[in-house]
């Protein structure tokens, strides 16, 4: 859980690279939320308020931490716009957010996993 809760402390930090863990036990942590949310707002009869408001809040940690991950495999921020390619961009930057990042310092800063955390 201090993985999700670390990057809503980074709430809106493009700079710096994060970890593999970091990132997936994010999008994991989230789409249990959302699902759970989703969940609520249909038992609950309501329209998905819930589930948009989260979306809303996790939105600039989401991509904070996705451009972070982009950095520790040494590619841009910027990448993370190949994704409004229909279907090939989204499989290519999964493949790149899946990616084992530099393990030495590169232009982003020192590799997250020789970096004790704060």
């Amino acid at each position: 859980m201090h993985w999700y809760l670390d990057v809503l402390k980074k709430y809106a930090v493009f700079s710096g690279r994060a970890r593999r863990q970091e990132y997936w036990m994010f999008a994991l942590i989230s789409t249990v939320i959302s699902i759970a949310l989703t969940i609520i707002d249909n038992v609950a009869g309501t329209s998905p308020i819930l589930g948009a408001v989260y979306s809303l809040v996790v939105l600039l940690p989401g991509i904070g931490v996705s451009i972070r991950r982009l950095h520790d495999t040494d590619r841009s921020g910027w990448w993370l716009l190949i994704s409004l390619v229909p279907f090939v961009g989204v499989i290519i930057l999964i493949v790149f957010l899946a990616s084992e990042g530099k393990s030495h310092e590169n232009s982003h800063g020192p590799n997250p996993k020789l970096v004790p955390a704060h």
